[in-house]
């Protein structure tokens, strides 16, 4: 089992596929964990590429009584991993909440850092701001963090099936509810950081290729959000997943997959 030490004796687990100092580096998104790239990791390991994947503070098998759980704090997380591993080229790919925490550790590793991939990312913005009006609103997102402390296990429930738009077994959806229940109920921290952040400065100060993937029929982050990387960022590709909710790298795989490792291999 591979750990990463972090402050006050907590570890982050990662899995690290292959060798060399290239790699593609997966983050998953809020409450769930690695496991939700299994649809991912053969093809990229199939296709020879090094894969890295970590499950956020308080998720997955990362142990859960972090007492930061929010963005920045799994940001460092992704940094720490690349330095610890000795990546020296490395294509980040985010989903959701991973969106958000690529484009930021992307500013931060610069040349090293040799392509960026948004997943349905929440990024630049989760919720509508001045001059940027795509997404939810603070109300929405307040209504949601009160109503998953409410009634945890029912909200993530209710979560788990909207993930998808695609008609998907139930033993999907069961996988993604035991994904998120394993998380710590204060992970919520990270949610919330989603109300305030603002990425559009970040994005537009990036030269790195991005490939942003947009699930056509996605309850969970605006579509709109996903295609208005493009505004902001000079080097974008945008692929449209029409018949995707928010897991386009499940309901439409192939296609995902095929645009994915297309990308990868330009950037490595």
């Amino acid at each position: 089992m591979s750990s990463l030490a972090r402050e006050d004796g907590k570890q982050v687990y990662f899995e690290d596929y292959g060798s060399g100092d290239s790699a593609v580096l997966l983050v998953h998104g809020w409450g769930m964990s690695l496991r939700a790239w299994d649809y991912t990791l053969p093809a990229l390991t199939a296709a020879g590429h090094r894969v890295v994947l970590l499950d956020h503070r308080g998720c997955g098998q990362s142990d859960k009584d972090f007492a930061d759980m929010g963005i920045d704090a799994i940001v460092g997380v992704v940094l720490a991993l690349v330095e610890h591993l000795g990546l020296q080229r490395v294509v980040l790919n985010g989903w959701s909440l991973g969106g958000a925490v690529v484009v930021a550790a992307a500013s931060e590793l610069g040349a090293r850092c040799t392509g960026l991939v948004l997943t349905c990312g929440a990024t630049p913005c989760y919720l509508q701001k001045s001059g940027y009006a795509h997404g939810g609103t603070d109300e929405a997102l307040a209504e949601t963090l009160a109503a998953m402390a409410a009634d945890r296990v029912n909200f993530l429930a209710a979560l788990s099936a909207g993930v998808f738009a695609s008609e998907v077994s139930q033993q999907l959806v069961d996988w993604s509810l035991n994904s998120f229940l394993q998380s710590s109920p204060l992970a919520a921290k990270a949610l919330a950081d989603l109300g305030p952040l603002d990425q559009r400065e970040m994005l537009a100060g990036l030269e790195v290729p991005i490939l942003s993937y947009i699930g056509g029929k996605d309850a969970v982050v605006d579509p709109a959000v996903c295609r208005s990387v493009a505004d902001y960022a000079s080097n974008v590709t945008l692929v449209e997943c029409s018949e995707s909710g928010h897991a386009p790298f499940i309901e439409e795989r192939e296609f995902y997959n095929h645009e994915l490792l297309n990308f990868v291999a330009a950037q490595l």
